[in-house]
């Protein structure tokens, strides 16, 4: 296919200087018709739009592409003798690409770009239609003034609950399609999860500064471009966003109360973002001490494990103030697949010991099943084949089993997690006079595996429980 000449500062303008470009690709900032978003595209992922137009009508039969593409021929008819409009398209999708071809007779610039047409296999993009978009492009479907940098496609779905849930359309990580915020991103606390989130924040071109108790776990990422923080004060007064993700409650109020901690950054108008699985209580107070300092708080706990983190695929549940939320759409896009907002501080805290309970208790019956098994002389791995067929089948059960049955215990979620987000759970429950009996059963296994020295393994180590 033939290079194709795009002009810089007519109709193909560089996006703004506060709109960061992913690290390593070389890509155009494209804003697509029909769902109104932005995404960053590669240059490699673009081929002609009227020679490919007919097959993409026939793969995407779906009625929001025929209504992206009805608004690109709405916009070449209004372009029209103005100036010649040369569309393009991604594999298996339409992008029309506002630009004009350049003749052989016109003087090619410093600031020209080529851009090589050509198809991408394995690439799938939810069906819409753009162009390369500018703030200050005459080409602008919205002035620039109402322009923002809007993440990848989204589903928002309002709940009866009131909750809203952020849904990816594709996994972030995998596709690197996303928006990265220009505000500033700190994060303190570099264990299992924390390390997962970080690097896929600087995948996604987030401008990220790392804190970390131990100071040698943040050497890895300042190689892949974070900045270094010397304390959590100094993070958080050098940046707009700081997410933290550490391990239990006094973890979190020792981080933010404590010598050169958190508040003592904290300014009006600076978020802090806990993602750490704490009691609610402990969420309010770090809520009311940020926000007598004019600070925005935010808890967005996450459900998920050390491979989900570095996948990109964790689930957030967040509370508290809405615009933080917002602000943080880029960032939960680039290391989850799915968020939930459902209201005021404290909500997300109760949600997540409510799912980890429920988690911890599986995992303790899954592992009481397997010894089961084998002292009633049942095959072990037939009980899993059995399991992995049935109505309880998930990747989590089958990883966790198989992880059991070749005693590879290397932690994907702590042990000593797990139990005390079941302890918590116990205690939320005793707290509104409910019963958890199961959660209180199986904490006590989970307890004498911490005796067994248990407790920086996986949370499948709980198994150890029952044979010693």
């Amino acid at each position: 296919m033939a290079t194709v000449h795009l002009r810089i500062g007519d109709l193909i303008v560089s996006p703004p200087k506060d709109l960061k470009k992913p690290r390593g690709k070389k890509c155009f900032f494209v804003k697509f018709f029909g769902t109104e978003d932005h995404a960053w595209i590669k240059v490699e992922q673009l081929k002609p739009y009227h020679p490919h137009k007919e097959e993409m009508i026939k793969i995407n039969k779906g009625k929001r592409f025929q209504q992206a593409v009805d608004a690109v021929e709405e916009y070449l008819k209004k372009a029209k003798g103005k100036d010649q409009i040369k569309p393009f398209c991604t594999h298996g999708e339409c992008v029309s690409l506002s630009l004009k071809e350049q003749t052989d007779s016109d003087p090619e610039p410093s600031s020209v770009r080529r851009l090589v047409a050509g198809t991408v296999t394995g690439f799938k993009w939810e069906s819409s239609v753009g162009y390369i978009h500018s703030l200050k492009s005459p080409f602008s479907l919205q002035p620039a003034s109402s322009m923002e940098p809007i993440t990848k496609r989204l589903k928002i779905i309002e709940e009866d609950t009131g909750s809203t849930s952020i849904q990816a359309a594709d996994s972030t990580a995998i596709n690197g399609s996303i928006t990265p915020t220009d505000k500033r991103i700190g994060f303190l606390g570099l264990g299992l999860m924390g390390s997962g989130v970080v690097s896929n924040l600087l995948k996604m071109g987030h401008v990220v500064t790392v804190w970390n108790r131990t100071a040698e776990k943040c050497d890895l990422f300042i190689q892949e471009g974070a900045r270094l923080g010397r304390t959590p004060a100094e993070v958080v007064s050098m940046c707009d966003i700081t997410f933290s993700c550490v391990s239990d409650p006094k973890a979190a109020r020792d981080l933010v109360l404590g010598p050169s901690g958190v508040l003592q950054g904290i300014r009006p108008g600076k978020c802090y973002v806990e993602m750490s699985t704490v009691d609610p209580e402990t969420i309010t107070e770090l809520a009311q001490v940020i926000t007598s300092r004019g600070g925005r708080f935010l808890e967005a706990p996450v459900s998920g494990s050390q491979q989900l983190s570095n996948d990109g695929m964790l689930v957030i549940v967040a509370a508290g103030d809405r615009s933080v939320y917002e602000d943080c759409s880029s960032c939960f896009q680039a290391m989850g697949k799915t968020s939930f907002f459902i209201g005021e501080a404290g909500n997300a805290a109760r949600m997540m010991l409510i799912l980890n309970m429920v988690q911890g208790s599986f995992m303790a019956t899954i592992a009481e099943g397997l010894t089961l098994a084998q002292a009633t002389g049942q095959s072990q791995q037939t009980f899993l084949d059995i399991l992995c067929q049935g109505q309880m089948a998930s990747t989590f059960v089958d990883q966790k089993c198989q992880n059991i049955l070749q005693g590879n215990f290397k932690p994907d979620y702590y042990l000593k997690h797990i139990q005390k987000d079941l302890r918590l759970a116990i205690s939320m429950g005793d707290s509104v006079n409910h019963p958890t009996p199961m959660a209180a059963a199986a904490n006590e296994v989970y307890k004498r595996a911490k005796a067994l020295d248990q407790s920086d393994n996986d949370m499948s180590a709980v198994y150890r429980a029952y044979i010693h």
